[in-house]
């Protein structure tokens, strides 16, 4: 079954599971879906308050990924599934939650959608399991992992389910996509979480920039690109979600003009990244508590992480909305909400 191509007729009626539906992508998903009129059964853990309209409709199921128990019987009767739920800690670098969340809740969705029978799972992952590129020359989903030299738990997390996602289509046929975010910006992002970049700017916390890059996108792009694989897409294949290649100078830049700030000014060399890196380490070693920053972060920044999302494009629709735009929704977002 991996890499055909199943044309796929969604049941609105019956309820797309979402994972981790009040995360910052999870809510953009559940606004897509019920925009489109599909029935959307949400995942939230015991004791989240409801998080969408009550005009909406939503079906609400509590419980923990990493407790299977607490969620038998939680994809029944539905159509397709949205995996969205993840922990995505950098610092400290290394933490067994994160495995817990990220490898063993996906054991557990892959268990939900056995029993269900679902036609469609799309599991969401990261544009970092694959092998980054150039911003002349972007990586792909060709690409093998590049991320086991950081020591990242989050990154090897997300790889290990990655591989367990494709082992089960391989194995059991079990109809998956997968998708695969860059750094995605927009409103509505609550905890906050990538949005705390563009509060760090505003707030003058930002000194300066190293000399890596990433790719950004704009989280409904992301959202629309990941509902549309519940019926587009091939079985088994991954897809990156992303847009625009920046270097941090560029991006800070371009967020700080937005803004109406001053961009940071002073370019961070990579062996200072790497020695202030190694120095928060050991000192979060010592205390027993993670500093600001960790050498494995700093040496994600040293790196251009850069993308090429054409795959998607192609297969999934996924739109370009300019970066810029991202930015701007999220800071009027944000000051709306009162975070500044």
């Amino acid at each position: 079954m991996s890499g055909t191509n199943h044309s796929l007729t969604t049941d609105t009626q019956k309820p797309t599971l979402v994972t981790g539906a009040n995360g910052f992508l999870g809510r953009h998903l559940v606004a897509e879906l019920h925009r489109r009129g599909h029935a959307v059964r949400a995942l939230v853990r015991p004791g989240t308050p409801p998080p969408f309209p009550a005009a909406w409709n939503v079906e609400y199921r509590e419980g923990d990924l990493t407790q299977p128990a607490t969620l038998a019987g939680a994809a029944d009767g539905c159509g397709g599934m949205i995996h969205a739920a993840a922990l995505a800690s950098v610092n400290p670098a290394r933490d067994p939650a994160l495995w817990a969340a990220n490898l063993g809740g996906t054991e557990t969705v892959l268990a939900l959608a056995r029993q269900a029978g679902v036609k469609r799972l799309v599991y969401v992952g990261t544009a970092n399991v694959f092998g980054f590129g150039t911003q002349e020359n972007p990586g792909d989903e060709t690409r093998p992992y590049a991320g086991a030299r950081y020591g990242l738990d989050y990154m090897d997390s997300k790889r290990a389910a990655t591989d367990l996602v494709l082992a089960a289509v391989a194995r059991e046929q079990l109809p998956a996509v997968l998708v695969h975010p860059t750094f995605m910006l927009g409103p509505d992002d609550v905890k906050p979480t990538s949005g705390a970049l563009l509060l760090e700017i505003y707030r003058g916390n930002v000194p300066g920039y190293p000399p890596g890059g990433k790719n950004y996108v704009h989280v409904r792009d992301v959202a629309t690109a990941t509902v549309n694989a519940l019926s587009q897409g091939r079985v088994g294949e991954s897809y990156i979600l992303g847009n625009e290649n920046l270097s941090y100078r560029e991006a800070f830049q371009l967020i700080a003009g937005l803004l109406g700030v001053a961009p940071p000014r002073w370019p961070i060399p990579a062996g200072a990244a790497q020695l202030y890196g190694a120095i928060s380490s050991w000192q979060a070693r010592l205390t027993g508590r993670p500093g600001r920053l960790n050498a494995a972060m700093t040496a994600v920044a040293n790196d251009g992480h850069y993308f090429r999302p054409d795959k998607a494009r192609q297969e999934l629709g996924l739109p370009q909305t300019p970066v810029a735009q991202a930015v701007t929704e999220a800071f009027a977002w944000f000051k709306a909400q009162r975070y500044v």
